[in-house]
């Protein structure tokens, strides 16, 4: 099977798909800013610069991101796939990972989860988080209380208009571009996001099961 690549615009669910579909399909994920986080614990050449970085609250440049990606793929070459989640999110990113999966002797397809951007706004709008484990919920969960630890479901500070319109107009400008043309290469498998969860897990699942 192919390396796996979840697209998606903010709330259109790919983390929630990422995760189900990667345990349903024995797949292992590279998720960017939990990669980062790990191996800022190293005690390494690139663990010492990731977390340097970090601390100093700069951005993650995008070599340093590939050498992350590297590092990730070099320790599991053993797996059969990986799903990424996060990356790449711009042409010049895309460009630097089909080098690196190419050096690699890896192929990937892209799972664009695709919905509206009036819908991106609804559920982003309406989205609430653990305080403790920070799940998330979206916007039809109603209960006060986290159904995975008990803690108390809060607002995220993020997902107010003003950010939510920012993180959209960067989806668009940056990401989009990128995502486009994986799909004019070939290798973007477009799934409808806006129908029930149960349902896109299984278009995703039926599509990637010939790949």
């Amino acid at each position: 099977m192919k390396d796996v690549v979840f697209f998606g615009i903010q709330g259109s669910g790919k983390g929630t798909q990422g995760s189900i579909v990667a345990q349903d399909m024995n797949l292992i994920v590279f998720e960017t800013g939990g990669a980062l986080r790990v191996i800022a614990q190293e005690d390494s050449e690139l663990g010492r610069e990731v977390k340097s970085i970090i601390e100093s609250g700069n951005l993650v440049q995008n070599e340093t991101v590939m050498a992350v990606v590297a590092d990730f793929v070099d320790k599991n070459l053993n797996k059969e796939a990986i799903l990424f989640d996060g990356i790449p999110r711009s042409m010049e990113q895309k460009n630097s990972f089909d080098e690196l999966l190419s050096a690699k002797g890896r192929e990937m397809v892209g799972v664009w989860i695709d919905i509206s951007e009036e819908e991106a706004k609804r559920r982003l709008l309406g989205r609430k988080m653990c305080k403790s484990c920070k799940k998330i919920f979206m916007s039809d969960f109603n209960e006060s209380e986290c159904n995975k630890c008990g803690s108390e479901v809060i607002k995220r500070s993020d997902d107010n208009e003003e950010a939510i319109l920012k993180r959209l107009e960067n989806f668009y400008k940056e990401t989009l571009p990128a995502i486009e043309k994986y799909e004019s290469e070939g290798r973007i498998i477009k799934i409808n996001g806006q129908q029930d969860v149960k349902k896109v897990t299984e278009d995703i699942k039926k599509a990637l099961t010939n790949i």
